[in-house]
């Protein structure tokens, strides 16, 4: 029986998981901060929701993506060098959201982001622990994804594109950004075919939680990211 948490409880071992059900872990306990920022210290992250309650997953083994095994495709690197795409980070966040849950997913009907994680991640965002990275293309908003970021550890959450490698020019410049900055590692979740592309791959469960130890217990500024990259710079 998959456990329901109160306001008060903590979360259980992450060994309970059901791996029969994608790693679902408990059911409750609500989205406040302080409740997110712990639950992502120990492998374990809300997808979704149910009669507006949490749900909370730790898969095993977990997608991630090692920076340095980062895979920049030739025709990708061509689409960043042309300056087709501005990119900003922390100027639109919610907008992200929204996009990441009105754009249609293969295989799936509906979104998990409801408003009560909209809610949630704008929140985080106003605390300086939420991240989006955005890509404009005249000025309109075609591509971007959002994240967590702790110590030197980024949880990536969800990406959108509505033009051919508006997300992927993102998480480029997401990428950069965490290698400038000492970040060692980025939460994938769950394979996708699309992160495998890029360089993400599966570990086993464990090995992740005993880097993530390490990643979140180091210090990391929160605040507003920025940067700037020139096209000529890829």
């Amino acid at each position: 029986m998959i456990p329901f948490l109160g306001p008060l409880d903590t979360f259980p071992p992450v060994a309970a998981a059901r791996e029969e059900m994608g790693g679902l872990l408990a059911v409750g306990g609500g989205l406040q901060p302080d409740r997110l920022l712990d639950a992502y210290r120990r492998g374990i992250f809300p997808w979704g929701t149910v009669d507006g309650l949490p749900l909370w997953y730790s898969p095993d083994p977990r997608m991630v993506l090692f920076p340095a095994e980062f895979r920049l495709h030739r025709s990708l690197r061509k689409t960043l060098r042309s300056g087709r795409f501005e990119v900003r980070l922390d100027t639109d966040f919610a907008a992200v959201m929204g996009a990441c849950a009105a754009t249609p997913r293969p295989g799936q009907d509906g979104t998990w982001i409801t408003a009560e994680m909209t809610d949630a991640y704008c929140r985080l965002h106003e605390l300086g622990w939420a991240h989006s990275v955005e890509t404009y293309e005249a000025g309109r908003l075609v591509g971007g994804l959002y994240g967590l970021a702790i110590g030197r550890m980024f949880y990536g959450e969800s990406m959108f594109a509505h033009r051919t490698d508006a997300s992927k020019v993102a998480f480029a410049h997401l990428v950069r950004y965490l290698v400038t900055h000492h970040f060692a590692m980025i939460d994938c979740q769950m394979y996708t075919d699309h992160l495998a592309s890029l360089g993400g791959r599966e570990i086993p469960r464990a090995d992740f939680l005993g880097r993530l130890a390490d990643l979140t217990a180091a210090p990391g500024g929160r605040g507003t990211w920025a940067f700037a990259v020139a096209p000529a710079d890829w």
